[in-house]
């Protein structure tokens, strides 16, 4: 038995399957941990949902920014985006099942000493907090309350009097967070290299006297960053969408596995 931390996906099916292939994975036997963004942007969204769900028993997946995308467009509360590749899938006889399956998944997974999320967690957010924080969302997300949630989401965090603050923060962190400023606040909308960072600021992970570090964290979504592996870190998103890798690290020693996005 094995454990594969893959990165974003995000609909390229093709190159998922290359790399399952590549790794000899086996549902009977082995497990798979996906870091979100399961859909969209690349071209097959709606296989691979299908193949995650259908094969959900070997597999652990939490929600990245572009799998909430998804829940808002379906649940209505969320426009087309240029880029969005979701069309098929929204379309899909079964979208009614896929989508539910979808709102069913958490935010952060954790198993033993290990956690996985799609983006980061604040500075002051030990891993214990941060799981129920993820509960929270997953409950909202289940019920009849999901719309109110993610349409003050897609409004990045605008107020509404209906809308479950903590529970928004909660999702926009964990979902969309790359970088703090001097002061320690999540640097919004910055997705380019760590290298170009404001003067003060610093990746989410360097944080000092982070409240998490005592977890090894996987993570995805921040594509410019790249494959980085640390002693508490492993940040997966290589870039597959973008026509760089697919990338999985097999957990029990750290070997690194990749094929072409294109």
């Amino acid at each position: 038995m094995a454990t594969y931390a893959i990165g974003d996906i995000q609909g390229c099916y093709g190159p998922l399957q290359a790399l399952l292939r590549r790794v000899g994975f086996r549902a009977s036997r082995d497990r798979l941990w996906l870091a979100g963004d399961l859909v969209n942007r690349g071209p097959r969204s709606l296989d691979v949902l299908r193949w995650v769900m259908d094969n959900s028993d070997a597999i652990t997946a939490v929600l990245g920014n572009h799998d909430l995308h998804l829940l808002a467009r379906a649940l209505g509360v969320s426009p087309a985006r240029k880029r969005d590749t979701l069309e098929e899938l929204l379309a899909a006889p079964d979208r009614g099942d896929l989508v539910a399956w979808l709102r069913r998944q958490p935010l952060l997974a954790v198993d033993g000493d290990r956690a996985m999320l799609h983006a980061g967690l604040l500075p002051s957010w030990n891993v214990a907090e941060a799981s129920s924080r993820s509960r929270e969302v997953e409950s909202l997300l289940s019920s009849e309350k999901a719309a109110v949630l993610l349409r003050a989401l897609h409004n990045d965090g605008a107020p509404h009097p209906d809308a479950p603050t903590r529970a928004v923060e909660t999702a926009r962190v964990m979902t969309r967070l790359r970088a703090l400023d001097a002061s320690g606040a999540p640097l919004d909308r910055f997705d380019d290299a760590p290298e170009k960072l404001p003067a003060g600021a610093c990746p989410w992970f360097a944080a000092p006297d982070r409240a998490s570090a005592d977890h090894t964290l996987i993570f995805g979504h921040w594509a410019a960053l790249g494959l980085w592996i640390e002693e508490r870190v492993l940040a997966l998103d290589s870039g597959c969408v973008w026509g760089g890798l697919l990338t999985a690290v097999r957990l029990e020693d750290r070997a690194v596995f990749s094929v072409s996005g294109r």
